[in-house]
């Protein structure tokens, strides 16, 4: 955040997908600190023992919007062996952007939401030769590639071809394996299937740049102030 000159006291809420140390660790320091509201479902709260004071503790439900500020953010149920999880589209404006990882299979909800997505951070975790052909223990690869496990290339970039919507302009590859895939390799796959959507592989080690989505039929953007017509920039890391 500090590389890209974002201010962490202007989070305005987290939203906790589930219940897994890479998705949680740090997260009772962060806000005991800064003070932020986090958005989490009973069970997954439970399940993380968190100590949080009552106030920040906000509860969601699936394919009903969480309102911050002008954003829309709907959670909805997918495939992974946690407890309760969940992925999310964020919404302004009508551009809508999908935070779509940690997901065993493309259930019907992850390409129901996808359809509409104008910019998606999809998972891409593993290419099943290298899984297959690798050190890790049996039951780990069974884990990983069964269907609560975590999206394969392979999979991934069927999602991809067989569902994106003509008005998508960003796909963004994440939650690469470190043992199990290889950036260039997936940047080459969905580079053969990108038909002018712009594809960027998450770095496991820094941030991406910001991006500017936007809605192609609002017409055209004004980038004035912190004020902008029918766009949403994000960023992950």
């Amino acid at each position: 955040m500090k590389r890209l000159d974002l201010n962490i006291q202007k989070i305005k809420a987290v939203f906790v997908s589930h219940e897994h140390t890479d998705h949680i660790k740090g997260l009772c320091s962060l806000v005991k600190k800064y003070q932020f509201p986090v958005y989490i479902t009973e069970p997954t709260l439970l399940q993380c023992n968190f100590s949080l004071e009552q106030h920040l503790v906000k509860s969601f439900s699936p394919e009903q919007p969480v309102y911050i500020g002008d954003l829309a953010i709907t959670a909805f149920s997918k495939c992974h062996d946690a407890c309760d999880p969940y992925s999310f589209v964020i919404e302004y404006n009508k551009v809508k952007v999908g935070v779509f990882t940690d997901i065993g299979t493309p259930c019907k909800n992850l390409i129901r939401h996808f359809k509409n997505c104008h910019a998606a951070f999809l998972e891409s975790n593993f290419d099943e030769l290298m899984l297959e052909s690798g050190g890790y223990p049996y039951f780990l690869k069974k884990r990983i590639s069964g269907g609560h496990g975590h999206l394969s290339n392979r999979q991934a970039v069927e999602l991809f071809t067989q569902h994106r919507p003509a008005f998508m302009t960003h796909l963004i590859l994440s939650h690469l394996s470190k043992n199990n895939n290889c950036p260039l390799l997936v940047q080459r796959l969905f580079d053969e299937h990108a038909k002018g959507v712009k594809i960027v592989v998450a770095s496991r080690f820094e941030e991406t740049p910001v991006y500017h989505i936007h809605n192609a039929t609002s017409g055209k953007l004004k980038f004035e102030h912190t004020s902008v017509t029918s766009q949403l920039a994000f960023a992950f890391s």
